[in-house]
């Protein structure tokens, strides 16, 4: 996925982008601002690795931390709905995730959870299952997926 791509689609569609990242530190942030005149689209993003960083920077609620865990779509979704409200972008995606390694048997390493996030649209949350990828693999693969769903959400 050519963060590229991203870029000159969400140009053309008038959006602008904020990423809040936990398993992936930065890494979708870092793949769109490494392209020139990235600031055009490129609001902002959050890295939010802790719990204490997801609700103080983006509004999650300690009650949905408590009752799902930080792997699960229901935090992804207040993740990239807070990303929206804390920032001037358009168009959000989150990622939450188990990157490893370890992981348990109710949340195995490789599991990541994404929201996406639109002014005017639904949120939209999924849970994709990378696997026992090793932890840069899957933190590679979690960046292309959330690369690929902001392109998704660009085009018409």
């Amino acid at each position: 996925m050519s963060a590229a791509a991203v870029l000159q689609a969400a140009r053309a569609a008038g959006l602008t982008i904020a990423t809040a990242e936990s398993c992936t530190g930065g890494m979708v942030a870092a793949s769109l601002t490494d392209i020139a005149g990235s600031s055009v689209v490129f609001e902002r993003g959050f890295v939010t690795y802790s719990n204490t960083a997801k609700r103080e920077m983006l509004g999650v609620q300690e009650a949905t931390l408590a009752t799902h865990g930080a792997v699960s779509e229901e935090v992804a979704l207040e993740m990239a709905e807070g990303a929206l409200a804390h920032s001037d972008a358009t168009l959000t995606v989150s990622i939450t995730g188990i990157a490893g390694p370890g992981g348990s048997e109710h949340k195995p390493e490789g599991r990541v959870c994404f929201g996406l996030a639109q002014t005017g649209q639904p949120t939209l949350v999924e849970t994709v299952e990378f696997g026992a990828l090793g932890r840069a693999q899957v933190r590679q693969a979690a960046t292309e997926h959330a690369l690929a769903l902001l392109l998704s959400a660009s085009q018409p």
